[in-house]
């Protein structure tokens, strides 16, 4: 039987540099791992292609050789309890981030036995 199921949450999306670490990790790896430790949600992360941010420093790949900190993005879909839990975990870590948040409706389409 086919169903669809909805939440009302929010996208919640954290710009950080590729090479960017905390704990010894990659931030993009960490923030993936500490939602997925507490159960929060999904995640991905994006590499873009070009971009800058709050100083002003460009960064982009150039042909045949990659920029060495491009922008990355790590987002995820979350109820809005899971959205602040990840922002306090990620304020009491100490680790400075931009973020977006954003009133998102999102759900799973497909048939119920394989879910």
């Amino acid at each position: 039987m086919s169903t669809e199921t909805s939440i009302d949450g929010v996208q919640l999306r954290f710009y950080v540099h590729m090479h960017a670490r905390h704990d010894g990790l990659l931030v993009s790896q960490w923030l993936l791992e500490l939602a997925k430790r507490h159960k929060l949600g999904g995640g991905s992360v994006f590499r873009a292609i070009a971009g800058f941010g709050r100083h002003g420093v460009l960064h982009q790949e150039a042909f045949f050789e990659l920029a060495d900190d491009l922008p990355v993005a790590v987002e995820f879909l979350l109820r809005e309890s899971e959205a602040e839990t990840l922002l306090q975990l990620v304020r009491a870590a100490g680790v400075e981030l931009v973020y977006s948040r954003i009133p998102a409706r999102f759900g799973v389409l497909g048939n119920e036995e394989t879910r």
